[in-house]
């Protein structure tokens, strides 16, 4: 009996003709089925993106024989491209401070199987995360940002590294990541900014927005770059409010614009919905 092997296949390259038939005809040719298709194309950039879900017949070809096989057609179109296993799950490392509603939030999602990956270890600046950690039965580790930032930071990317992460969530860890694990992370980072951006970037975006009298607060879920706030958005939630709203009804109200759009976000990454273009995002939402 066949037995299928559900993938993930990518694709971003510029735009052609024959394209999307190409890789249909490909598929057909294969016996893999096709059990979701997304496609878009940026008329401005003539670039084109792809997200296919599909089912392989193992007994027929292997994961890594597709691979082989479909890199000369990517080579013959200059794609970008990945084709990820189902099986193979993404491997998260939390960050956090000392608000516990986006981490704790992410950790129930994660429990409760709404978020297919592995969380291997929570890290924290502020010791009283720990408790999290420990009813999940995660690794907890404390790296100390009241000192010397560079050493605080050296000790966290050997901490991220030992685990071999795929993704590095800030959990409104309210610290600003060098250049340099910028750079190296990239499009690995994923953080949740607490305003509807690109208004109110920095500290205090709530009560900057109170002090402009806006209507609609938010929150933005964005791939970190070494400009603050300032990367690629993946989701965005927003509430309206009114004149009578204070600062701390705004804060209160806020904090669900950020656990949903944080777990939004996180769920497109995982499932490799997110396709970056500059600073800019394709996603292929369900």
């Amino acid at each position: 009996m066949a037995k299928d092997t559900k993938l993930t296949l990518t694709i971003s390259c510029p735009d052609r003709v024959g394209l999307v038939s190409s890789v249909s005809q490909f598929l057909a040719d294969n016996q893999i089925s096709i059990t979701e298709a997304n496609h878009h194309t940026d008329l401005e950039t003539e670039w084109f993106f792809m997200r296919h879900e599909i089912l392989l017949d193992s007994s027929l070809l292997s994961a890594e024989q597709l691979k082989q096989k479909f890199s000369v057609i990517a080579q013959q179109f200059e794609m970008t491209w990945n084709i990820s296993p189902a099986s193979v799950k993404n491997r998260v490392i939390l960050l956090a401070s000392k608000e516990s509603h986006c981490l704790t939030d992410i950790l129930h999602r994660w429990h409760e199987n709404e978020l297919d990956c592995e969380i291997v270890a929570v890290v924290a600046n502020h010791k009283e995360m720990e408790k999290f950690a420990n009813w999940y039965q995660l690794p907890f580790h404390h790296v100390d940002f009241k000192q010397d930032k560079a050493e605080a930071f050296e000790k966290l990317e050997q901490v991220i590294d030992s685990y071999h992460v795929d993704t590095i969530v800030l959990a409104r860890f309210m610290q600003i990541f060098p250049d340099s694990l910028c750079r190296k992370y990239q499009h690995q980072v994923i953080n949740i900014h607490h305003s509807f951006l690109p208004s109110f970037v920095g500290a205090k975006p709530y009560h900057q927005a109170y002090q402009r009298g806006v209507k609609l607060i938010g929150a933005t879920c964005h791939y970190v770059t070494a400009d603050l706030d300032a990367g690629p958005i993946i989701e965005q939630e927003t509430h309206r409010i009114s004149h009578s709203d204070t600062v701390e009804d705004m804060v209160l109200k806020g904090k669900e614009c950020e656990k949903q759009a944080l777990a939004r976000g996180l769920k497109y990454h995982l499932e490799h919905r997110v396709m970056v273009q500059g600073n800019k995002t394709v996603v292929f939402a369900n």
